[in-house]
């Protein structure tokens, strides 16, 4: 199901689902993005995500599609897929769910976008942003209200793309993502509200 599209630049964006997973392993190709990730390091404990790096994550990754869980969605230029970005239910995340810096703020239902990666020629041409204005339809399809983001804030001008995965504040800003909680220097928890929670409907 087409998501959202950018008909300026070609730029469309589905739901991640099995017939579309051979072009979530086009893009993230032989290294799975990052490293053997195949977008699991959220989902699992450390120690567990590291004894099955690699095709043992990618088979996780793929089991998750075959039941059709959330995991995200694949933006494409021209037909080919160039962006991803992982967002599902929180409780989803166990990481997320376990980490000190980015615990919960309330008790409140939330979706978390915790990935993204790009294909290396469309690298910081805007692409995230259009991706989170992907995610953000994408929730107000599954009704859900509120959104959360969790970017990383650079240290510097020239940061390695690979230190980007979780987000830039700017992008979320600019998709009208806002700051809710800190509790560290370089990690905001941001928030965005969908339609939904706008016009008081479930």
């Amino acid at each position: 199901m087409q998501i959202y599209a950018n008909n300026e630049v070609n730029l469309k964006i589905y739901e991640l689902d099995l017939p579309r997973w051979v072009d979530f392993e086009k893009l993230f190709g032989e290294r799975g993005a990052c490293d053997g990730c195949w977008c699991m390091s959220w989902r699992l404990k450390r120690s567990d995500f590291e004894r099955q790096k690699g095709k043992e994550n990618r088979s996780a990754m793929r089991t998750l599609v075959e039941q059709n869980m959330k995991t995200g969605v694949l933006a494409y230029i021209d037909n080919e897929p160039i962006g991803w970005c992982a967002v599902a239910p929180r409780e989803d995340y166990l990481r997320l769910e376990n980490s000190r810096v980015l615990k919960r703020i309330d008790n409140e239902q939330v979706w978390s976008v915790t990935c993204f990666f790009i294909s290396k020629s469309f690298r910081r041409k805007g692409i995230s942003l259009e991706l989170l204005k992907g995610v953000i339809k994408y929730c107000e399809i599954n009704n859900v209200k509120i959104i959360e983001g969790y970017p990383g804030v650079p240290y510097g001008e020239q940061v390695p793309d690979a230190f980007e995965w979780t987000g830039i504040p700017s992008a979320f800003e600019k998709a009208g993502f806002v700051e809710v909680e800190r509790r560290s220097k370089s990690k905001p928890i941001m928030r965005y509200c969908t339609v939904h929670a706008k016009n008081g409907t479930t």
